[in-house]
Protein backbone atom coordinates (compact mmCIF):
# COMPACT_ATOMS: atom_id res chain seq x y z
CA UNK A 1 0.00 0.00 0.00
CA UNK A 2 1.25 3.44 -0.95
CA UNK A 3 0.22 6.29 1.33
CA UNK A 4 2.36 8.91 -0.41
CA UNK A 5 0.83 12.34 0.14
CA UNK A 6 1.60 15.23 -2.21
CA UNK A 7 2.83 18.58 -0.91
CA UNK A 8 -0.28 20.18 -2.40
CA UNK A 9 -2.55 18.02 -0.24
CA UNK A 10 -0.38 18.61 2.82
CA UNK A 11 -0.70 22.37 2.27
CA UNK A 12 -4.48 22.01 1.96
CA UNK A 13 -4.44 19.98 5.16
CA UNK A 14 -2.45 22.68 7.00
CA UNK A 15 -4.74 25.43 5.72
CA UNK A 16 -7.82 23.49 6.78
CA UNK A 17 -6.33 22.80 10.23
CA UNK A 18 -5.81 26.53 10.72
CA UNK A 19 -9.36 27.26 9.55
CA UNK A 20 -11.08 24.79 11.88
CA UNK A 21 -8.86 25.44 14.90
CA UNK A 22 -8.87 29.22 14.72
CA UNK A 23 -12.14 30.12 13.01
CA UNK A 24 -14.71 27.33 13.28
CA UNK A 25 -13.80 26.47 16.88
CA UNK A 26 -14.31 30.11 17.84
CA UNK A 27 -17.98 29.73 16.91
CA UNK A 28 -18.50 26.23 18.32
CA UNK A 29 -20.53 27.39 21.29
CA UNK A 30 -22.54 29.85 19.21
CA UNK A 31 -23.47 27.08 16.77
CA UNK A 32 -24.53 24.96 19.74
CA UNK A 33 -26.73 27.68 21.21
CA UNK A 34 -28.27 28.98 17.98
CA UNK A 35 -28.44 25.67 16.07
CA UNK A 36 -27.13 27.54 13.06
CA UNK A 37 -23.79 27.68 11.28
CA UNK A 38 -22.67 31.28 10.65
CA UNK A 39 -22.83 32.09 6.96
CA UNK A 40 -19.30 33.49 6.87
CA UNK A 41 -17.93 30.05 7.88
CA UNK A 42 -19.86 28.35 5.09
CA UNK A 43 -18.68 31.03 2.66
CA UNK A 44 -15.06 30.36 3.66
CA UNK A 45 -15.64 26.62 3.23
CA UNK A 46 -17.00 27.28 -0.27
CA UNK A 47 -13.99 29.43 -1.14
CA UNK A 48 -11.69 26.62 0.01
CA UNK A 49 -13.49 24.16 -2.29
CA UNK A 50 -14.60 21.92 0.58
CA UNK A 51 -18.03 21.30 -0.93
CA UNK A 52 -16.36 19.84 -4.02
CA UNK A 53 -14.02 17.35 -2.32
CA UNK A 54 -15.76 14.32 -3.84
CA UNK A 55 -16.58 15.86 -7.22
CA UNK A 56 -14.27 15.48 -10.27
CA UNK A 57 -12.36 18.52 -11.51
CA UNK A 58 -14.18 18.52 -14.84
CA UNK A 59 -17.35 19.44 -12.95
CA UNK A 60 -15.72 22.09 -10.79
CA UNK A 61 -14.66 19.93 -7.84
CA UNK A 62 -11.26 19.20 -6.32
CA UNK A 63 -11.08 15.72 -7.87
CA UNK A 64 -9.53 14.17 -4.77
CA UNK A 65 -8.83 10.50 -4.30
CA UNK A 66 -10.58 8.75 -1.41
CA UNK A 67 -7.37 8.82 0.65
CA UNK A 68 -6.85 12.52 -0.03
CA UNK A 69 -10.44 13.21 0.89
CA UNK A 70 -10.02 11.31 4.16
CA UNK A 71 -6.98 13.43 5.04
CA UNK A 72 -9.09 16.58 4.75
CA UNK A 73 -12.08 15.04 6.50
CA UNK A 74 -9.82 14.24 9.45
CA UNK A 75 -9.20 17.97 9.80
CA UNK A 76 -12.92 18.74 9.57
CA UNK A 77 -13.57 16.11 12.22
CA UNK A 78 -11.52 18.10 14.75
CA UNK A 79 -14.17 20.80 15.09
CA UNK A 80 -17.90 21.23 15.75
CA UNK A 81 -19.52 18.04 14.46
CA UNK A 82 -22.62 19.88 13.27
CA UNK A 83 -20.43 21.90 10.91
CA UNK A 84 -18.55 18.76 9.91
CA UNK A 85 -21.76 16.82 9.21
CA UNK A 86 -23.27 19.66 7.15
CA UNK A 87 -20.34 19.44 4.74
CA UNK A 88 -19.64 15.73 5.17
CA UNK A 89 -23.18 14.63 4.28
CA UNK A 90 -23.03 16.78 1.15
CA UNK A 91 -19.62 15.58 -0.04
CA UNK A 92 -20.39 11.97 0.93
CA UNK A 93 -23.78 10.37 0.48
CA UNK A 94 -25.31 13.62 -0.79
CA UNK A 95 -23.26 13.76 -4.00
CA UNK A 96 -21.67 10.32 -4.47
CA UNK A 97 -24.71 8.88 -6.27
CA UNK A 98 -24.67 11.62 -8.89
CA UNK A 99 -20.91 11.28 -9.40
CA UNK A 100 -20.97 7.49 -9.68
CA UNK A 101 -24.34 6.77 -11.27
CA UNK A 102 -25.49 9.94 -13.01
CA UNK A 103 -25.67 10.34 -16.79
CA UNK A 104 -23.42 12.96 -18.32
CA UNK A 105 -26.42 15.26 -18.63
CA UNK A 106 -27.25 14.84 -14.94
CA UNK A 107 -23.65 15.41 -13.88
CA UNK A 108 -23.33 18.61 -15.87
CA UNK A 109 -26.68 19.84 -14.60
CA UNK A 110 -26.05 19.38 -10.89
CA UNK A 111 -22.39 18.82 -10.02
CA UNK A 112 -20.87 22.26 -10.79
CA UNK A 113 -23.29 24.08 -8.48
CA UNK A 114 -22.86 21.37 -5.82
CA UNK A 115 -19.06 21.59 -6.07
CA UNK A 116 -19.27 25.35 -5.57
CA UNK A 117 -21.50 24.90 -2.52
CA UNK A 118 -24.27 26.83 -4.23
CA UNK A 119 -26.56 23.80 -3.97
CA UNK A 120 -26.48 21.47 -0.97
CA UNK A 121 -26.95 17.72 -1.35
CA UNK A 122 -28.76 15.11 0.75
CA UNK A 123 -29.44 11.37 0.59
CA UNK A 124 -32.91 9.94 1.28
CA UNK A 125 -33.22 6.23 1.98
CA UNK A 126 -34.52 5.83 5.56
CA UNK A 127 -38.26 5.70 6.23
CA UNK A 128 -40.36 5.33 9.40
CA UNK A 129 -40.68 1.57 8.75
CA UNK A 130 -37.49 1.09 6.76
CA UNK A 131 -34.33 1.86 8.69
CA UNK A 132 -31.90 -1.03 8.91
CA UNK A 133 -34.53 -3.08 7.04
CA UNK A 134 -34.57 -1.16 3.75
CA UNK A 135 -36.60 -3.94 2.13
CA UNK A 136 -39.66 -2.57 3.95
CA UNK A 137 -39.60 0.69 1.99
CA UNK A 138 -43.00 2.23 1.22
CA UNK A 139 -42.11 5.23 -0.99
CA UNK A 140 -43.09 4.43 -4.56
CA UNK A 141 -42.32 5.81 -8.01
CA UNK A 142 -44.61 5.20 -11.00
CA UNK A 143 -43.74 6.23 -14.56
CA UNK A 144 -46.44 8.34 -16.17
CA UNK A 145 -45.50 9.74 -19.54
CA UNK A 146 -42.22 11.61 -19.21
CA UNK A 147 -42.44 11.89 -15.41
CA UNK A 148 -41.89 9.59 -12.47
CA UNK A 149 -44.54 10.23 -9.81
CA UNK A 150 -43.24 9.71 -6.27
CA UNK A 151 -45.45 9.16 -3.22
CA UNK A 152 -44.37 8.48 0.35
CA UNK A 153 -42.02 9.93 2.91
CA UNK A 154 -38.48 9.67 4.26
CA UNK A 155 -37.27 10.59 7.72
CA UNK A 156 -34.05 11.36 9.60
CA UNK A 157 -32.68 12.95 6.42
CA UNK A 158 -29.51 14.91 7.16
CA UNK A 159 -29.42 18.38 5.52
CA UNK A 160 -33.08 18.07 4.49
CA UNK A 161 -34.24 21.55 5.59
CA UNK A 162 -31.27 23.19 3.85
CA UNK A 163 -30.68 20.92 0.85
CA UNK A 164 -31.48 21.72 -2.77
CA UNK A 165 -30.74 18.33 -4.38
CA UNK A 166 -31.75 14.93 -3.01
CA UNK A 167 -30.72 11.43 -4.04
CA UNK A 168 -33.92 9.47 -3.36
CA UNK A 169 -34.46 5.71 -3.40
CA UNK A 170 -38.01 4.54 -4.20
CA UNK A 171 -39.83 1.31 -5.05
CA UNK A 172 -40.57 0.93 -8.76
CA UNK A 173 -41.48 -2.78 -8.80
CA UNK A 174 -42.48 -4.26 -5.47
CA UNK A 175 -42.60 -7.80 -6.82
CA UNK A 176 -38.83 -7.70 -7.43
CA UNK A 177 -37.98 -6.25 -4.01
CA UNK A 178 -34.41 -5.09 -3.49
CA UNK A 179 -33.24 -7.25 -6.43
CA UNK A 180 -34.45 -5.11 -9.29
CA UNK A 181 -37.38 -3.28 -7.76
CA UNK A 182 -35.77 -0.12 -6.33
CA UNK A 183 -34.65 2.92 -8.33
CA UNK A 184 -32.59 6.00 -7.48
CA UNK A 185 -33.67 9.50 -8.51
CA UNK A 186 -32.36 13.06 -8.32
CA UNK A 187 -35.09 15.22 -6.80
CA UNK A 188 -34.94 18.98 -6.48
CA UNK A 189 -36.57 20.75 -3.55
CA UNK A 190 -38.67 22.85 -5.94
CA UNK A 191 -40.23 19.91 -7.79
CA UNK A 192 -44.06 19.96 -7.52
CA UNK A 193 -45.26 17.66 -4.73
CA UNK A 194 -42.04 17.80 -2.68
CA UNK A 195 -42.04 19.25 0.82
CA UNK A 196 -40.02 19.22 4.03
CA UNK A 197 -41.91 17.97 7.08
CA UNK A 198 -40.95 17.90 10.74
CA UNK A 199 -37.48 19.18 11.60
CA UNK A 200 -36.16 16.91 14.34
CA UNK A 201 -34.82 18.04 17.71
CA UNK A 202 -31.74 15.93 18.30
CA UNK A 203 -29.41 15.08 21.17
CA UNK A 204 -26.50 16.64 19.31
CA UNK A 205 -25.17 17.80 15.95
CA UNK A 206 -26.51 21.30 16.44
CA UNK A 207 -26.20 23.29 13.22
CA UNK A 208 -26.75 20.15 11.15
CA UNK A 209 -30.47 19.82 10.55
CA UNK A 210 -32.41 16.60 10.11
CA UNK A 211 -35.99 16.36 8.88
CA UNK A 212 -38.74 14.37 7.25
CA UNK A 213 -39.34 14.85 3.53
CA UNK A 214 -42.68 14.16 1.89
CA UNK A 215 -43.65 13.21 -1.67
CA UNK A 216 -47.26 13.85 -2.71
CA UNK A 217 -47.52 13.05 -6.42
CA UNK A 218 -44.05 14.55 -6.73
CA UNK A 219 -43.22 14.85 -10.43
CA UNK A 220 -39.62 13.92 -11.30
CA UNK A 221 -38.35 14.16 -14.91
CA UNK A 222 -37.75 10.78 -16.52
CA UNK A 223 -34.13 11.68 -17.19
CA UNK A 224 -33.49 12.18 -13.45
CA UNK A 225 -33.10 8.44 -12.87
CA UNK A 226 -29.65 7.62 -11.48
CA UNK A 227 -28.18 4.56 -13.12
CA UNK A 228 -30.56 1.88 -14.32
CA UNK A 229 -34.20 1.54 -13.38
CA UNK A 230 -34.44 -1.20 -10.76
CA UNK A 231 -30.81 -0.94 -9.67
CA UNK A 232 -31.35 1.68 -6.99
CA UNK A 233 -30.81 -0.58 -4.00
CA UNK A 234 -27.42 -1.72 -5.26
CA UNK A 235 -26.61 1.92 -5.93
CA UNK A 236 -27.63 2.88 -2.41
CA UNK A 237 -25.28 0.27 -0.95
CA UNK A 238 -22.44 1.62 -3.09
CA UNK A 239 -23.15 5.17 -1.95
CA UNK A 240 -23.26 4.12 1.70
CA UNK A 241 -20.07 2.06 1.48
CA UNK A 242 -18.00 5.10 0.51
CA UNK A 243 -19.91 7.29 2.94
CA UNK A 244 -18.87 4.99 5.77
CA UNK A 245 -15.17 5.42 4.94
CA UNK A 246 -15.61 9.20 4.95
CA UNK A 247 -17.46 9.02 8.27
CA UNK A 248 -14.60 6.99 9.74
CA UNK A 249 -12.15 9.69 8.66
CA UNK A 250 -14.20 12.39 10.37
CA UNK A 251 -14.24 10.29 13.54
CA UNK A 252 -10.44 9.91 13.40
CA UNK A 253 -10.20 13.70 13.37
CA UNK A 254 -12.50 13.93 16.39
CA UNK A 255 -10.32 11.41 18.25
CA UNK A 256 -7.25 13.48 17.41
CA UNK A 257 -8.81 16.61 18.84
CA UNK A 258 -10.00 14.84 21.98
CA UNK A 259 -6.52 13.46 22.66
CA UNK A 260 -5.08 16.95 22.25
CA UNK A 261 -7.67 18.56 24.54
CA UNK A 262 -7.21 15.86 27.17
CA UNK A 263 -3.40 16.02 27.21
CA UNK A 264 -3.46 19.80 27.58
CA UNK A 265 -6.08 19.69 30.33
CA UNK A 266 -4.21 16.96 32.22
CA UNK A 267 -1.05 19.07 32.15
CA UNK A 268 -2.86 22.15 33.47
CA UNK A 269 -5.22 20.64 36.04
CA UNK A 270 -3.55 20.39 39.46
CA UNK A 271 -4.71 18.04 42.22
CA UNK A 272 -2.84 16.90 45.32
CA UNK A 273 -0.17 19.44 44.48
CA UNK A 274 0.69 18.18 41.02
CA UNK A 275 -0.72 18.08 37.46
CA UNK A 276 -3.06 15.15 37.02
CA UNK A 277 -0.94 14.18 33.99
CA UNK A 278 1.58 12.80 36.48
CA UNK A 279 -0.92 10.19 37.72
CA UNK A 280 -0.67 6.72 36.20
CA UNK A 281 -4.46 6.39 35.88
CA UNK A 282 -4.58 9.48 33.65
CA UNK A 283 -1.52 8.41 31.65
CA UNK A 284 -3.06 5.03 30.92
CA UNK A 285 -6.23 6.66 29.63
CA UNK A 286 -4.23 8.99 27.40
CA UNK A 287 -2.19 6.06 26.07
CA UNK A 288 -5.32 4.06 25.24
CA UNK A 289 -6.92 7.09 23.57
CA UNK A 290 -3.85 7.62 21.39
CA UNK A 291 -3.67 3.92 20.47
CA UNK A 292 -7.36 3.86 19.50
CA UNK A 293 -6.82 6.96 17.36
CA UNK A 294 -3.83 5.58 15.48
CA UNK A 295 -5.43 2.16 14.95
CA UNK A 296 -8.50 3.92 13.57
CA UNK A 297 -6.39 6.04 11.23
CA UNK A 298 -4.50 3.00 9.92
CA UNK A 299 -7.70 1.08 9.17
CA UNK A 300 -9.38 4.08 7.55
CA UNK A 301 -6.39 4.83 5.33
CA UNK A 302 -6.17 1.18 4.27
CA UNK A 303 -9.82 1.08 3.25
CA UNK A 304 -9.50 4.45 1.48
CA UNK A 305 -6.53 3.03 -0.45
CA UNK A 306 -8.65 0.00 -1.41
CA UNK A 307 -11.34 2.33 -2.78
CA UNK A 308 -8.75 4.19 -4.84
CA UNK A 309 -7.42 0.91 -6.24
CA UNK A 310 -10.90 -0.22 -7.21
CA UNK A 311 -10.65 -3.20 -4.87
CA UNK A 312 -13.76 -4.72 -3.27
CA UNK A 313 -14.19 -3.76 0.38
CA UNK A 314 -17.24 -5.80 1.25
CA UNK A 315 -16.14 -6.34 4.83
CA UNK A 316 -13.35 -3.77 5.21
CA UNK A 317 -15.66 -0.77 4.71
CA UNK A 318 -18.08 -1.95 7.39
CA UNK A 319 -15.09 -2.78 9.62
CA UNK A 320 -13.87 0.81 9.36
CA UNK A 321 -17.29 2.23 10.17
CA UNK A 322 -17.82 -0.11 13.12
CA UNK A 323 -14.34 0.00 14.64
CA UNK A 324 -13.65 3.71 14.29
CA UNK A 325 -17.02 4.91 15.59
CA UNK A 326 -16.66 2.61 18.59
CA UNK A 327 -13.09 3.79 19.10
CA UNK A 328 -14.43 7.34 19.15
CA UNK A 329 -16.92 6.30 21.83
CA UNK A 330 -14.07 5.00 23.97
CA UNK A 331 -11.92 8.05 23.36
CA UNK A 332 -14.61 10.63 24.11
CA UNK A 333 -15.68 8.77 27.25
CA UNK A 334 -12.12 8.89 28.57
CA UNK A 335 -11.84 12.56 27.57
CA UNK A 336 -14.84 13.42 29.72
CA UNK A 337 -13.42 11.35 32.57
CA UNK A 338 -10.07 13.14 32.41
CA UNK A 339 -11.82 16.50 32.47
CA UNK A 340 -13.81 15.36 35.49
CA UNK A 341 -16.73 17.59 36.46
CA UNK A 342 -15.69 20.18 33.89
CA UNK A 343 -16.11 17.59 31.16
CA UNK A 344 -19.81 17.50 31.98
CA UNK A 345 -20.17 21.25 31.55
CA UNK A 346 -21.36 22.75 28.27
CA UNK A 347 -18.62 25.38 28.30
CA UNK A 348 -16.06 22.66 27.53
CA UNK A 349 -16.04 21.16 23.99
CA UNK A 350 -15.66 17.57 25.25
CA UNK A 351 -19.27 17.70 26.52
CA UNK A 352 -20.44 18.52 23.00
CA UNK A 353 -18.21 15.87 21.44
CA UNK A 354 -19.66 13.31 23.86
CA UNK A 355 -23.23 13.93 22.68
CA UNK A 356 -22.34 14.37 19.03
CA UNK A 357 -20.29 11.18 18.86
CA UNK A 358 -23.21 8.97 19.87
CA UNK A 359 -24.98 9.14 16.51
CA UNK A 360 -21.95 7.83 14.62
CA UNK A 361 -22.72 4.27 15.75
CA UNK A 362 -26.26 4.61 14.39
CA UNK A 363 -26.43 6.58 11.16
CA UNK A 364 -25.13 5.44 7.77
CA UNK A 365 -25.89 1.89 8.88
CA UNK A 366 -25.99 0.84 12.52
CA UNK A 367 -22.96 -0.98 13.87
CA UNK A 368 -25.11 -4.04 14.41
CA UNK A 369 -25.78 -4.13 10.67
CA UNK A 370 -22.05 -3.67 10.01
CA UNK A 371 -21.35 -6.74 12.13
CA UNK A 372 -23.87 -8.76 10.14
CA UNK A 373 -22.26 -7.67 6.87
CA UNK A 374 -18.76 -8.50 8.10
CA UNK A 375 -19.76 -11.89 9.47
CA UNK A 376 -21.75 -12.74 6.33
CA UNK A 377 -18.73 -12.00 4.16
CA UNK A 378 -16.45 -14.09 6.37
CA UNK A 379 -18.84 -17.01 6.14
CA UNK A 380 -18.78 -16.75 2.35
CA UNK A 381 -15.00 -16.53 2.21
CA UNK A 382 -14.45 -19.57 4.43
CA UNK A 383 -17.47 -21.59 3.41
CA UNK A 384 -16.98 -25.30 4.07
Amino acid sequence: MDFTITEEIMEMKRTLREFVDKEVDAYGQQIEEEDKIPEHLLAKARDMGLFGMSIPEEYGGLGLSMLERCLLLEELGRTNMGFTTYIGAHTGIGSTGIVEMGSEEIKRKYLPSMAAGEKLGAFALTEPEAGSDASNMKTTAVLKGDKWILNGSKHFITNAPDADVFTVIAVTDRSKGTRGGYTAFVVEKDFPGFSVGTVEKKMGLRGSHTAEIIFEDCAVPRENVLGEVGRGYAGALKILSKGRVALAARCVGACDKLVELSVKYAQQRVQFGQPIASFQAIQWMLAEMAADTEASRALTWRVAWMVDQGLPMYKEGPMAKMFVTEALARVVDKAVQIHGGMGYMKEFPVERFYRDARITRIYEGTNEIQRLIIAGQLLKEFEL
